[in-house]
């Protein structure tokens, strides 16, 4: 059995591009089967907690590729990032 306080000590990293999404700061339980649906990421772009956008990353439970001792690694692509991509030029 693994406790929650484990799971929120992890980092939380996307296989997708190698990022460090943050930390688990909440889990979706779903009430009639028990069963854990996602875990919610706390942003890990804001300093501190003082500067910029108060956001959460939701990440379903299908999405987890792994979970080892020190790390989640997760499958995920935000729409965000997606934007981004296509908005900057390469090199």
């Amino acid at each position: 059995m693994v406790r929650i306080s484990e799971f929120q000590i992890k980092d939380v990293v996307n296989i997708s591009d190698g990022r460090k999404l943050g930390n688990i700061g909440d889990i979706d339980i779903n009430l009639e089967t028990g069963r854990i649906e996602a875990i919610v990421i706390n942003n890990a772009g804001k300093l501190l907690g003082f500067f910029g956008k108060d956001e959460e990353v939701v990440i379903p439970w299908k999405q987890i590729v792994k979970i080892g001792t020190d790390v989640i690694l997760v499958r995920h692509q935000s729409e965000n990032y997606i934007q981004q991509q296509i908005a900057e030029p390469k090199s």
